[in-house]
């Protein structure tokens, strides 16, 4: 593919019996005294003289007749070598003992299975014990009281199948779930179902609506993190994020179901061997038809508080890369043209800073639109013009690709129409490198 570098300046890129102890009950292994003769010889039966029937002292047995300092050393049993033989090391007795250490300090040691491998320890946390706030999660391990494997945990630290994660005792409290209408969860289900692309047994591909956050914020009370609460399973888990869409970016958003997927799949995202494919209708048409822009981007506060994205330079606070391939796929009169994005790095609001960078910004975008006296066309609706068109994954189990494809949201297609784009038209930017 063609490549233009815009931006390239600023891209510096976890039987024997005991010894006897001395005690005012008789005997189990002599013979049963009368009542009246268990009583009147209760003082001497606990200094250990015990007597037979006929009065006289009974011969004491090889066991009673250890020194005291032997009989105070460990029983014979605790100095037997089968204490180190692997029956006794054996997971079923570590379990036991563990589960006595649990009842008696409140200490729990867990082991991570192969379905919570690359989990963050702190999410880990939040897996198995749902009904534990998070900020109280977030504390122990602020605090150091979380134990990985005998070493103190990190708070970002992700854990491997196999480890011992030692968790002190924890304050469980039940948490009151939220307050829901009746027959809430079955709409939310409902709605889910309807936007569904592709769904197994670990992964779901939603459609998202423009204009329904992924998560909760500030006055933000339906989101679909919110939603997912409808699905949440009889174990207390719920499907989970794995990536993220900007509120008005509509299409495809993939859910995890199961903890294997979770943390493969967000292995995959962190690793970039996601495709992901975006279709947006900028401003103007590129004077190169294919090209890439590399820059560093940096988050910046707006006067009104609304964070944005800046293009920075290499070393500046809080720059990170960024890489995105685009393509022209059809145009207007020169006003308007059909752009298939690529994203290479996943950065925040990373297409709609870079196609404001190279000066075609996004149609409806209302932070980083900034062409001055540009006139919206008649019948085009003033939001956000931009889908995420595409994504291709390897299946978290199998490994197989799965490749899904979300249609145009009701006003891209609405402009679509008025502007006579097919759908259909071959997207050059599938075939644009990964770096």
């Amino acid at each position: 593919m063609p490549r233009e570098a815009y931006g390239e300046a600023d891209a510096f890129e976890a039987g024997s019996t005991k010894p006897r102890q001395r005690s005012s009950r008789p005997s189990t292994n002599a013979s049963k005294p009368a009542a009246g003769d268990r009583r009147s010889r209760a003082a001497s039966d606990s200094a250990g003289d015990r007597r037979s029937h006929d009065g006289k002292p009974a011969r004491k047995a090889p066991s009673q007749a250890r020194s005291a300092s032997t009989a105070s050393n460990v029983s014979p049993k605790q100095n037997s070598p089968k204490q180190n033989s692997p029956k006794q090391n054996s997971p079923k007795q570590r379990q036991k003992a563990e589960a006595t250490e649990t009842l008696a300090t409140g200490v729990q040691t867990l082991v991570v299975t192969p379905d919570e491998a690359d989990m963050r320890v702190d999410r880990f946390l939040v897996a198995r014990f749902p009904q534990l706030a998070f900020t109280h999660i977030q504390r122990i391990v602020r605090k150091g009281e979380l134990r990985i494997d005998g070493k103190r945990a990190k708070p970002n630290e992700r854990l491997a199948s196999g480890q011992s994660v030692r968790i002190p005792p924890l304050k469980l409290e039940e948490r009151k779930a939220p307050v829901r209408a009746a027959g809430r969860d079955q709409e939310d289900a409902e709605f889910l179902k309807s936007i569904t692309l592709y769904e197994d047994s670990d992964v779901m591909v939603l459609n998202k609506p423009m204009g329904l956050a992924v998560q909760g914020g500030s006055g933000t009370t339906r989101h679909v993190d919110g939603l997912l609460e409808a699905l949440r399973g009889a174990d207390g888990q719920k499907p989970r994020l794995v990536h993220r869409l900007d509120k008005d970016t509509a299409g495809c958003l993939v859910i995890a179901k199961t903890r294997l997927a979770a943390s493969t799949l967000a292995k995959t995202f962190r690793s970039r061997s996601a495709r992901k494919i975006y279709w947006a209708l900028v401003a103007g048409v590129p004077r190169v038809k294919q090209g890439r822009v590399s820059t560093y981007l940096a988050k910046e506060e707006a006067l009104d508080g609304d964070a944005r994205m800046r293009v920075a330079r290499h070393g500046d606070d809080g720059a990170s890369h960024a890489v995105t391939y685009y393509a022209l796929v059809d145009t207007m009169a020169q006003k308007l043209a059909w752009l298939s994005l690529k994203p290479v790095t996943g950065r925040t609001h990373q297409l709609r800073a870079h196609t404001a960078h190279i000066g075609h910004p996004i149609v409806g975008d209302p932070k980083y639109f900034d062409i001055e006296n540009w006139e919206l066309p008649g019948g085009i609706q003033k939001k956000l013009h931009l889908l995420a068109r595409r994504i291709v994954i390897p299946h978290p189990r199998t490994g197989k690709p799965i490749d899904v494809t979300a249609p145009l949201p009701p006003h891209m297609q609405q402009t679509w129409n008025l502007l006579g784009f097919d759908t259909s038209l071959y997207d050059p930017i599938v075939e644009a490198p990964e770096e």
